[in-house]
C-alpha cells in the first residue's frame, strides 16, 4: 500500500474522533491490549512519561522531549492530533516517522486490524509503540488522546504521570463537571508511580489526592513552584506549562538531566521538536498570530494575551467544530474586533452560517466565508500594517494556515 492509500484506509476505519467526534470515543481498552499483544507488547520495552490534562498537554509533551534531547537521550514523542501531516504524531528527536514505515506497518498488520476492527487512534498508538521499540528509544513522551482512564495510550506504566490542568472540554464524553472530568484524567495515575499535577485547582485537587493515596503515588502540584522558567514558546500559558515540565523532570529517576539541559531544552523547543500552532507568529505588519486554543480555559488566557498586543484594529478569523459549547467561549471574545467566520475543512466543522448567527447574538460582528483560506485572505486584504490578525477557535483552523 502506498502512503496516501494507507492513510485513506486508516481514516476510513471506524469513526475517528478528529473527523467524527463523539461516535469515535471508545469506552474500552480491549482493542489496545489485543493489538499490543499482537505486536509483542512493545510499550513494555522502553521507558515512558504519560502526559494528560485539558489544556497544555501537547506543549508540555514537547517541552519534556526537548529537555531530554538536550540531555543526550534518544527521545520518542507521540502527540495528537496532527496539524498538517499524519507523521507529526510519531517522532524521535524531532524527526517524524517516515511515510514508508507508516505504509509498511499497516500493510503488515492489516488482516489483524480489520478482524479486530481497530479504530484509527488505536492503530496509531500501536504503530507509535512499535516504532519506538524498534528504534530503541531511551524514553518516549506519550500524550493522552482524550480523557485518560480509557484512552488507548493508557496501557503503559510510565516513570512519571503528568496531568496539566482540568477544564470543561469534551463534556459530552468525559462528564459535565470538573470533578467528573478530573476522575477520567486521573485514570493515568498508576501504582507507586509519581504524578505531577500542573495546576492546583480547588474544585478538583481532592480527586487527585484521593487517587494518588489509593495508588500510593507521590503527588506534586507544579503550580506551587515560584520560579518562572524562560522558554521559546511565546504564549502566556507556557509559564504554567514550564513549571509542570520541570517538576516532571525532577520526578524522573534514572536519567541524568542538568540545570543547563533544562534551560537549553526550554529555550529550544521549536528547534528540537518542531512544535507549531502555539501562539505562533506567522508574519509581521500586519502581525498574524495563530493559536490552537479551543476551549474556555485555553481561549481565556490567549484572548487576554491578545489584549496586551498593540494594534489599531483587531481582525479575528474564527472557526470551530460542531460539538463546541459556543456559549462558554463566544462570551470571551472582544466585541470591537472584525470577525471572519469560516468552517474548518473536516466533517465535524461547524457551518460558517451558524457560527456567524451565534456570533451576532453576542455582538461579534463580521462576515462569513466558505473556507478558512478565503477568510484569512480577506483579513489580510482588510488589515493595515498596525493591525493584528488572530486565527483560531480550533486546531483544524490553524492547520489550514500554517
Amino acid at each position: 500500500m502506498i502512503y496516501k492509500e494507507t492513510l485513506d484506509w486508516m481514516f476510513s476505519q471506524l469513526p475517528m474522533y478528529q473527523r467524527e467526534g463523539k461516535s469515535a470515543f471508545k469506552k474500552d481498552l480491549t482493542n489496545s491490549i489485543a493489538f499490543s499483544k499482537e505486536l509483542g507488547f512493545p510499550e513494555r520495552k522502553f521507558k515512558t512519561i504519560h502526559v494528560g490534562g485539558t489544556n497544555g498537554k501537547g506543549s508540555t509533551s514537547h517541552m519534556i522531549a526537548s529537555i531530554l534531547q538536550e540531555a543526550g537521550y534518544n527521545v520518542g514523542l507521540y502527540t495528537s492530533p496532527h496539524l498538517k501531516n499524519f507523521t507529526e504524531r510519531i517522532r524521535i528527536n524531532g524527526k517524524e516517522i517516515s511515510k514508508r514505515k507508516v505504509s509498511s506497518f499497516i500493510t503488515k498488520h492489516k488482516t489483524f486490524l480489520e478482524k479486530q476492527q481497530l479504530s484509527f487512534f488505536e492503530m496509531t498508538v500501536g504503530m507509535a509503540f512499535d516504532f519506538f521499540e524498534k528504534e530503541k528509544v531511551d524514553i518516549a513522551i506519550i500524550e493522552v488522546g482524550l480523557g485518560g482512564r480509557l484512552d488507548s495510550t493508557n496501557i503503559i506504566t510510565p516513570e512519571v504521570s503528568v496531568i496539566t490542568n482540568i477544564g470543561l472540554d469534551h463534556t459530552h464524553m468525559l462528564g459535565d463537571t470538573l470533578p467528573e472530568i478530573a476522575y477520567e484524567k486521573a485514570g493515568i495515575i498508576k501504582d507507586n508511580i509519581p504524578v505531577v499535577i500542573g495546576e492546583k485547582q480547588d474544585e478538583v485537587k481532592a480527586v487527585f489526592l484521593k487517587k494518588a493515596e489509593k495508588k500510593k503515588s507521590e503527588l506534586v502540584f507544579a503550580s506551587d513552584i515560584k520560579h518562572v522558567y524562560e522558554t521559546d514558546l511565546l504564549g502566556d500559558y507556557q509559564k504554567a506549562n514550564s513549571k509542570t515540565v520541570v517538576s516532571a523532570i525532577k520526578q524522573l529517576k534514572g536519567f541524568e538531566v542538568s540545570q543547563d539541559d533544562i534551560k537549553k531544552g526550554l529555550l529550544n523547543v521549536v528547534k528540537n521538536t518542531n512544535l507549531k500552532g502555539r501562539w505562533q507568529v506567522l508574519q509581521e505588519k500586519p502581525k498574524v498570530i495563530c493559536d490552537t486554543a479551543h476551549n474556555k480555559e485555553g481561549l481565556n488566557i490567549v484572548l487576554n494575551q491578545l489584549k496586551k498586543e498593540k494594534h489599531v484594529k483587531l481582525h479575528i478569523v474564527l472557526g470551530v467544530v460542531s460539538d463546541k459549547d459556543l456559549e462558554s467561549i463566544l462570551t470571551l471574545f472582544p466585541k470591537d474586533a472584525d470577525y471572519y467566520y469560516c468552517k474548518p475543512k473536516i466533517p465535524r466543522g461547524m457551518s460558517e452560517v451558524l457560527l456567524k448567527e451565534k456570533g451576532a447574538f453576542y455582538n461579534l460582528k463580521g462576515k462569513k466565508y466558505s473556507s478558512v483560506k478565503k477568510a484569512y485572505k480577506k483579513a489580510l486584504l482588510n488589515a493595515n500594517q498596525q493591525d493584528i490578525i488572530y486565527i483560531g477557535g480550533s486546531t483544524f483552523v490553524v492547520a489550514e494556515v500554517i
